[in-house]
């Protein structure tokens, strides 16, 4: 039997690959859209994020991949929950359909069978407190949602999120986006940049650390000049690999008991800035403070989500 090809769209809808991200396959209602940390705010604003759908949060605990998987009728007031009392995810995955079709019964059900397809495969943590029950739903409705999941975790793969997989092998993507924690940032970049940046500080005035990065259109840059370890402190880690790469190309350099930023560079979320800074793993959502108050970044994040919550409140 001939295996039929299918067609995915993929939307940059800020016109950068590791940004906003809205993924749909041709002839099929779901919607996927991918959403980093950092532009939260933004993604809490999109139409569909109010919709009934399933989400999954997707980081790293004590090195562990780590995810969760909830189902809700309302996505963004449920993420402004998790964005208060979960620091570890730096990006979600909301899923959708475009014309909000999705009842309580749906997605509870692909919730459940989410979470059984994930934990059987095993390449993450749950943090799932609990494992969520399948619903009482009709042949009908589980073969609707049975083929709605195939359409799906043939999407994830593609965007580089691999928990479903279950091959031994990861996808090209996702190693990729594995060996791209940062990258350079040529000047020119940043000449359409049409939001404010928001800066931060991380201080660890014992260890000779003072950092100062922004927040530039949903992208955590630690900035030039910045002082941080020379060295890695604590058990191996990832991160500890990546700092010395960052040294090895001239990125961090250091002089004796001290390092330097030569260069404005992009990380991939607030804690691996965090730990390239500190020499150890560290939450970056309470590290970083906004800069000229105590205000952490987990506390200025939750005023921004504040917003959007006023906002739609008054719309």
């Amino acid at each position: 039997m001939t295996t039929k090809g299918r067609s995915l769209e993929l939307f940059f809808v800020d016109g950068r690959p590791d940004g906003l991200l809205v993924a749909e396959l041709f002839n099929w209602t779901g919607h996927v859209l991918l959403v980093p940390r950092t532009q939260i705010k933004q993604a809490l604003e999109r139409t569909e994020a109010s919709y009934t759908g399933i989400y999954i949060l997707l980081g790293e605990q004590d090195g562990e991949p780590t995810a969760y998987i909830g189902e809700t009728e309302d996505i963004g007031q449920r993420i402004r929950t998790h964005d208060s009392k979960k620091d570890w995810w730096t990006k979600a995955v909301f899923v959708t359909t475009a014309d909000n079709k999705l009842n309580k019964a749906h997605v509870r059900f692909l919730e459940a069978r989410s979470y059984e397809r994930a934990a059987s495969v095993g390449r993450v943590i749950l943090d799932n407190a609990q494992i969520p029950q399948k619903p009482q739903v009709s042949e009908a409705t589980i073969a609707n949602m049975e083929g709605f999941l195939e359409n799906l975790y043939m999407i994830l793969p593609a965007l580089g999120i691999d928990l479903f997989v279950e091959s031994k092998r990861s996808s090209a993507a996702a190693e990729m986006l594995r060996e791209a924690e940062g990258k350079q940032l040529p000047l020119s970049s940043f000449a359409s940049l049409n939001e404010p940046a928001v800066r931060f500080i991380l201080e660890a005035k014992k260890r000779g650390v003072s950092a100062t990065a922004r927040l530039e259109n949903g992208e955590f840059i630690v900035e030039a000049g910045s002082k941080v370890v020379p060295r890695w402190l604590s058990e191996p880690h990832n991160y500890q690999k990546q700092l010395e790469k960052l040294q090895e190309h001239g990125v961090v350099s250091v002089q004796g008991d001290s390092a330097e930023f030569m260069i404005d560079y992009k990380f991939s979320s607030t804690s691996a800035a965090a730990a390239i800074a500190l020499g150890r793993a560290a939450n970056g959502t309470t590290e970083w403070k906004l800069l000229g108050t105590n205000k952490t970044y987990k506390q200025w994040e939750a005023e921004q989500l504040a917003e959007v919550s006023a906002s739609l409140e008054d719309a």
